[in-house]
């Protein structure tokens, strides 16, 4: 009966049960009236038939009070039920993510090893080898981010102090790096298999030095080396003659400044490799833009033109 129709504005539950109670009080006068009708001598002024009228009228109006009486409160209970489930609805909390914890396990040992193999191979995709698949975070943090230019790396000079094999890879060198910090970085790079190792020694290159430390395979690489590279050899881009440790590679029409650090989740060194490319004069350029140091001049790779920058 609540959803039929609109309570009425008029329904005074005090006045209405003061009126049921005297309408069921004249309904039982009618009936002792009636018996005693049948007892005592006939009254001239009593007519059965018209009494009996009156006492189905009242009747009725009292059934209809109590009609009245329950809609009125079934609709109370239906609106007070809608407010409790409402406050419900907006109390409930989002249900939390899944956790290792809730994830089966094979075993301790056999997951935590596999873990870092995976951890290894994912370390030498994103900080040597490119970008790898996007995860839930990354394109939140893209949707977050949505036009990032060079100017938010931080590319310095480098001079490499010291050059060894990685110990668990034969693509790879560790490379003991100056780069105007107080003590050198460490930093993990491809080009084993690409420039003999004494070739690199003492040399300058050009580094990302912005990105988070992470360790490629049980190495922390604390920046990245940024080469060129086309389909037969990758190559350390290099410097302009008179650059030193520390100078910083600039881009004209692009003078932001650098971020501390970049944020792996949005992704930003991933979304400006496509632009980075090497010109047919052999100079690294950002949409067209010249890598450049200023004052010094512009930086090339060595040997390769119309290639592109990893």
């Amino acid at each position: 009966m609540a959803g039929e129709s609109p309570p009425d504005p008029t329904f005074d539950p005090k006045e209405e049960k003061q009126m049921m109670e005297f309408l069921t009080q004249q309904v039982h006068l009618l009936k002792e009236k009636a018996m005693m009708a049948g007892e005592s001598p006939p009254d001239p002024t009593f007519d059965p038939k018209e009494e009996k009228q009156m006492m189905e009228f009242l009747t009725q109006q009292v059934h209809l009070l109590k009609e009245k009486a329950m809609k009125l409160h079934q609709e109370r209970v239906l609106t007070a039920s809608v407010s409790v489930m409402k406050a419900t609805i907006l109390e409930i909390p989002a249900p939390p993510e899944p956790t290792s914890a809730s994830k089966p396990q094979r075993s301790n040992t056999h997951t935590h090893s596999e873990g870092r193999r995976r951890r290894d191979r994912r370390g030498v995709r994103e900080e040597v080898g490119g970008a790898s698949k996007r995860t839930p975070e990354a394109v939140c943090g893209l949707e977050r981010d949505p036009k990032p230019d060079v100017s938010r790396l931080d590319l310095r000079i480098g001079r490499v102090l010291a050059v060894r094999n990685h110990p668990d890879s034969e693509s790879l060198y560790v490379q003991e790096v100056d780069v105007g910090d107080s003590a050198p970085r460490t930093v993990v790079s491809e080009l084993a298999n690409h420039v003999p190792l004494e070739q690199l020694q003492d040399t300058l290159a050009i580094l990302l030095c912005n990105v988070r430390p992470v360790k490629v395979r049980g190495v922390q690489s604390q920046a990245r080396v940024l080469c060129a590279v086309n389909q037969h050899r990758m190559e350390a881009l290099a410097p302009p003659t008179g650059a030193q440790p520390g100078d910083r590679v600039t881009f004209q029409n692009y003078p932001g400044e650098a971020e501390r650090e970049l944020n792996p989740k949005w992704r930003v060194w991933e979304r400006l490799l496509p632009d980075l490319r090497i010109d047919e004069r052999g100079v690294a350029t950002y949409r067209g833009v010249a890598f450049e140091v200023r004052g010094k001049g512009l930086c090339r790779a060595p040997t390769i033109s119309n290639g592109g920058i990893k």
